[in-house]
This record gives C-alpha cells, sequence and structure tokens, in this order.
C-alpha cells in the first residue's frame, strides 16, 4: 500500500514554515502579495487555529474543497474556519484582501456557543449581498481595520476587536438570510412540483406515493403544504378532485356515477360525501344551482 500524503497545514499564512501560532495573531494583506509568488496557485490546505476572510474586490478565483471546485467573480467573500480545507487558484488581474485572525481572538468576541460558530464551523461564500450593507461596506470595513492594525493610538484592540465583530456580525446575517431564501425557493419549487402532479396524477393515489415523486417524506410534504397554503397534502387533493368534479357537473350531462368514475373513484357514494363535505351541497344539488333549475 502506498503511503497517504499528508495534507498542508500552516499554523500560519500559506507557505510560511515558520511562523508559530499565537493567541492574538492577527494579519491583513493584499491578495496579490503572497499569491503572485505562487504562480496564482494556493495548493488546498488548512490552518488549524486559524479564520481566515478572502475579500476579492477585482478578478476570478476557483474555490477547491476536498470534494468541488467552484468558479466565483469579484465580489465576493469568502470564509474558511480552522481545520477547513481549501484550495484557490487565482486570475492574475484579482485584487482583494486577506484577513487572518486566530481562533482565540473570535472566541474572545463570540461565545462558542452562539449560532454563529454553529455556521462557521465549514466554508462560507458571500456572493449576493444586501442593501443595507453592501460589499462596499466590506470593503470600507477592510481600511478601518488596515487603519486601526498599524496605528498605536488608546484602545486599539477594543477597536480593532469592534471591527472585526462588526465584520463577522455582517457577513453572518448575510449568509443567513440567502440561506433562508434559499430554502424558501426550494420548499416553493416542491410545492409547485407537487401541484403539477396532482393535476396530472392517475387517482387512487396516496400521499405517500406524491412524496415519493418529489423524493421527501409524507411529513417533509405535509409541512411543505402547511407553510405554503395552510392545508395539508390529502386536502389539496380533495380540493383538486372536488375541482373536477364541479367542472363535470356544470358542463357535462354525465351522471353523478359516471363523473365519480371518470376521476376514478371506487364507489360514486364516496365521491358524493367528498364533494358535499368540501362544498355543502350533493352533486345534484351543485348542478341544480349552477344550472338555475331544480332537482327533479
Amino acid at each position: 500500500m502506498g503511503k497517504i500524503k499528508p495534507l498542508l497545514n500552516f499554523e500560519g499564512l500559506y507557505g510560511d514554515l515558520s511562523t508559530k501560532y499565537s493567541a492574538d495573531y492577527i494579519f491583513l494583506e493584499l491578495i496579490a502579495t503572497r499569491s503572485k509568488d505562487f504562480d496564482w496557485n494556493i495548493a488546498p490546505h488548512l490552518h488549524t487555529h486559524l479564520f481566515q476572510f478572502f475579500i476579492i474586490e477585482k478578478g476570478k478565483v476557483c474555490f477547491q474543497s476536498e470534494t468541488t471546485s467552484l468558479d466565483l467573480n469579484a465580489p465576493c467573500i469568502l470564509l474558511f474556519p480552522p481545520t477547513v480545507l481549501h484550495g484557490l487558484v487565482y486570475s492574475p488581474d484579482v485584487h482583494g484582501h486577506i484577513l487572518t485572525l486566530s481562533e482565540s481572538i473570535v472566541e474572545a468576541i463570540f461565545p462558542t456557543s452562539s449560532p454563529l460558530w454553529q455556521t462557521f464551523q465549514q466554508a462560507q461564500i458571500l456572493q449576493d449581498f444586501e442593501l443595507d450593507f453592501p460589499f462596499s461596506a466590506f470593503i470600507q470595513l477592510i481600511q478601518s481595520i488596515e487603519q486601526e492594525l498599524f496605528s498605536e493610538k488608546p484602545a486599539r484592540e477594543q477597536l480593532l476587536h469592534a471591527h472585526f465583530a462588526t465584520f463577522f456580525i455582517q457577513f453572518y446575517r448575510q449568509i443567513v438570510d440567502h440561506a433562508a431564501h434559499e430554502k424558501d425557493n426550494l420548499m416553493m419549487s416542491y410545492f409547485r412540483k407537487f401541484q403539477k402532479n396532482i393535476k396530472s396524477a392517475s387517482f387512487p393515489k396516496s400521499i405517500p406515493q406524491f412524496a415519493a415523486e418529489l423524493a421527501i417524506t409524507t411529513v417533509h410534504l405535509n409541512r411543505i403544504c402547511r407553510a405554503v397554503a395552510g392545508k395539508p397534502a390529502i386536502q389539496l387533493v380533495q380540493e383538486h378532485l372536488v375541482g373536477e368534479g364541479k367542472k363535470y357537473l356544470t358542463h357535462t350531462s354525465y351522471s353523478v356515477s359516471e363523473i365519480a368514475y371518470q376521476l376514478n373513484f371506487e364507489y360514486p357514494n364516496y365521491f358524493a360525501r367528498l364533494f358535499k363535505k368540501y362544498t355543502g351541497y350533493s352533486p345534484m344539488e351543485y348542478r341544480a344551482k349552477e344550472r338555475g333549475s331544480e332537482i327533479i
């Protein structure tokens, strides 16, 4: 058997084998400063105790993880927490900054029990920025950090920590908002597919069968239906069948039994009971009402 190739692991910045980790480690540099020395190709590696933000203002970057490769265009921000493997291939025209912080500094600002820590246990990418805190606001914050980092003013550490906190929080808020938006979009996609499948279904058909078509569980399907329509899945199916029954009763001369069979009900009386449950009328009463005639 061949030997397992060890992962590249740096206590400091990429390519720096001499730096030892310290609890107050802070480093801010231009992406080009280090990356051009490696021909813009940063091999997959990790940092055991460092958080890193990559703020891409111009150019392109290809992010490589253990399982995927993703091409990104500026503007975007990438976050890699400690122990997360990441490789980066930049376009030569790239412009931006890398902000590196020890996890001890982040722990001093945020308790490890906070939701923020849970979100930042994996790589995060932000490409779409909100109007109330656009990409330019992140750049201004980086400029403030840079100015304070190289100053000797009183309470420098406290103000730096305040800037770091603002950066993390604004980044976190937008990541969470985008995740919620994507979840809503996925939920609506499932719901629209369910509606389409109801209309094209050959009945009788069970809710578990509808759920299987969407590759989700029955419980998940019902949650989606309740969230979007305020009704369980079975009610949406039954309302569709009653709606089809209304069309037959209004526009054809089929008997109730014939309509029931057209809709694949095993027994006409089941169709009649379901119809009255949702309309308050028997099928014949509904037909008479729609046609302005009396039941004979």
